[in-house]
C-alpha cells in the first residue's frame, strides 16, 4: 500500500487526513510536536498497525532533519504539509474567536515577533520539510507534495482584505515559493500543489465555518488523487478548481 506523511496530524484537518487514509489501508506517518499528548492519534494507532506516530516540530530544522534521517530508507508517495498557525501570539497559535480581533496582525499594532513565528511555521517550515523529504518522495510512486494553504493568501481574491496581515502574507509567500520549487522539482518527476481546504470547523477555522473536517478532507483527497504532472505548481480549491494567485 502507498505511504503518506502528514504534518500537524494531532488535530483538525491533519487528524482527519490520518483517519481517512488509515481507513483506506495506507501506511500513514503522522507527525506532531508532542505525540504523548495526542490522545486521538494514540487511539487510532492501537487500531491500525500501519499508522506510525513520529515527533516533528516543523519550526525546528533539527527536528526536521532528525525525522528525515530516521526515515531515510522509507519511500513516501504523498507528503502533506498541513501544520500551520493563524497567529504567533498566545500559547498555541490558534485562531482568535470571530468576535475578537488579533491586534498583532492589524496595521498600527503589528507584533513583528509574532509575525516571524507565523512565517516560520506557515512558510519556511513547509519548504524545509519538502527539501528534507525529496529523497523519500523520489523513491515513492505518488511523488506528490501537497501544501495546505489558504485563499486568504491570494493577491487577487475578491474578499475583504482587512487585518490578518501575518497570516495572509505567510500563505501568499508559501504559494509563491512552492510555485518556484515546483519548477526545480519537475525534472525529478515530483508534483507540488497548493490547496485551499475551505473554511473548516477546526481550532483555527472556528465554529462559524461552513465545512466539517470530514467534508473538507474527503474533497481534498479526491483532488490529490486526481493530480497530474500538468497540475504541478497550481493553486487549487479543495474541489480542484483553480484559484487566482
Amino acid at each position: 500500500m502507498p505511504t503518506i506523511l502528514i504534518t500537524g496530524a494531532n488535530r483538525g484537518l491533519g487528524l482527519e487526513f490520518v483517519q481517512q487514509y488509515t481507513a483506506d489501508g495506507w501506511t500513514v506517518i503522522a507527525c506532531c510536536r508532542a505525540p504523548e499528548k495526542a490522545e486521538a492519534l494514540q487511539a487510532l494507532a492501537k487500531k491500525h498497525p500501519a499508522l506510525r506516530i513520529e515527533v516533528l516540530d516543523v519550526s525546528d530544522n533539527r527536528s526536521i532533519k532528525t525525522l528525515a534521517d530516521k526515515l531515510k530508507d522509507t519511500a513516501i508517495d504523498v507528503l502533506i504539509n498541513n501544520a500551520g498557525i493563524f497567529s504567533g501570539t498566545g500559547t498555541d497559535g490558534h485562531h482568535f474567536p470571530v468576535e475578537d480581533s488579533d491586534k498583532s496582525q492589524n496595521f498600527g499594532s503589528i507584533d513583528s515577533t509574532a509575525w516571524e513565528k507565523v512565517l516560520r511555521v506557515n512558510t519556511i517550515a513547509p519548504i524545509m520539510i519538502a527539501e528534507a523529504f525529496v529523497p523519500h518522495l523520489i523513491k515513492g510512486e505518488g511523488k506528490k507534495i501537497i501544501n495546505i494553504t489558504s485563499r486568504m493568501g491570494s493577491l487577487t481574491e475578491l474578499e475583504n482584505k482587512f487585518g490578518s496581515i501575518a497570516y495572509r502574507s505567510s500563505k501568499a509567500a508559501l504559494n509563491s515559493a512552492m510555485r518556484t520549487i515546483a519548477s526545480d522539482l519537475k525534472n525529478l518527476g515530483l508534483m507540488i500543489a497548493n490547496i485551499h481546504p475551505g473554511w473548516v470547523k477546526t481550532d483555527m477555522g472556528g465554529s462559524y465555518a461552513n465545512m466539517t473536517p470530514q467534508q473538507s478532507v474527503t474533497s481534498l483527497r479526491q483532488t490529490i488523487t486526481a493530480l497530474k504532472p500538468e497540475n504541478s505548481s497550481q493553486f487549487l480549491n479543495y474541489d480542484g478548481q483553480i484559484l487566482p494567485w
